[in-house]
């Protein structure tokens, strides 16, 4: 079943192209199935190719899912024209009032900054006091997980001496857990940031378990056992070319930054990466679309509440 999203959204030229089958939200309409409500607050700078990228994984699944962005109002998108935003984007105030099956929130490039001097803290706490009563299942990524951990649980974030930039390889450490269903014990994921939050500082809160970790850099998913919580502390969602597209990037601006581990092949950044993470992301948001929205939410989602 397809991803219903706005037909004139960028991503959808993209998804089109791609074989991944969308549907406008007229010809949805005329279905008879409640497709699930998945709500994406969009934190990142490159507001469309995050739409593309999250869209992608979630429209690989044979349920119907009708996805709602959502943007900050107390923040001004310095990368996206203001007319993308209004077009296809709602503030908290647009959606208070109704509930949805499942939430995305992604990460951020503020994680150094502490939480309460980011410009928009004070609204994301009103989304995370909003979610947990309005929504079934969160999913928190990279910084927004951090700042979620936070908020929720008092778990800080600690600064690197090093940045972790590349695709590290992660320990499945609760196979039977709904969302490792189908994983490999040993799967790889992207990560990119500066900071981290210490394992020990989780299993200090027994209602969280840590379901895949590296013994390099930490934990890497993380969730509630009911499933209504979960933590992405990499970059599951990925394209193969977003870490070199950072990389680059960088290297023209004089930055030091190292060449990201694991990621071009043999290492050497005149190569092409290598696209290893893409199967795990798509079983990933499969299972929590599973799982934990389809078979857990109620049919009416005024019960919710």
């Amino acid at each position: 079943m397809p991803l219903i999203i706005p037909n004139s959204l960028p991503a959808a030229g993209t998804l089109e192209e791609e074989n991944i089958f969308t549907m406008n939200r007229g010809r949805a309409v005329s279905q008879d199935i409640r497709p699930l409500e998945i709500a994406m607050v969009n934190l990142m700078p490159t507001k469309i190719a995050t739409e593309t990228q999250l869209a992608r994984v979630l429209a690989n699944t044979p349920l119907q899912v009708n996805l709602t962005l959502v943007r900050m109002e107390s923040h001004k998108s310095q990368n996206v024209s203001e007319r993308h935003m209004e077009t296809f984007y709602k503030t908290l105030d647009e959606i208070k009032s109704h509930p949805f099956d499942g939430m995305i929130l992604t990460g951020a490039p503020v994680e150094q900054m502490p939480f309460e001097e980011v410009d928009y803290w004070k609204e994301l706490t009103e989304i995370f006091d909003y979610a947990a009563k309005n929504v079934y299942s969160r999913m928190f990524i990279c910084w927004g997980a951090q700042a979620a951990l936070y908020y929720h649980y008092g778990i800080k974030k600690y600064i690197l001496g090093k940045k972790v930039f590349g695709v590290y390889p992660q320990r499945v450490t609760r196979p039977l857990n709904p969302l490792m269903r189908g994983f490999d014990e040993e799967f790889y994921a992207p990560h990119s940031r500066h900071t981290e939050v210490r394992r020990e500082e989780i299993l200090k809160h027994p209602e969280l378990r840590i379901l895949a970790e590296s013994e390099e850099i930490g934990p890497h998913i993380i969730s509630t056992e009911n499933g209504q919580e979960i933590y992405i502390l990499g970059h599951q969602e990925y394209d193969k070319d977003t870490l070199a597209q950072e990389y680059f990037r960088d290297v023209d601006k004089g930055l030091d930054i190292e060449v990201p581990k694991n990621y071009f092949r043999d290492d050497d950044p005149s190569k092409e990466p290598l696209f290893r993470w893409r199967g795990h992301a798509s079983l990933l948001f499969s299972n929590w679309l599973n799982y934990y929205v389809y078979q857990a939410t109620p049919y009416n989602l005024g019960e919710l509440k």
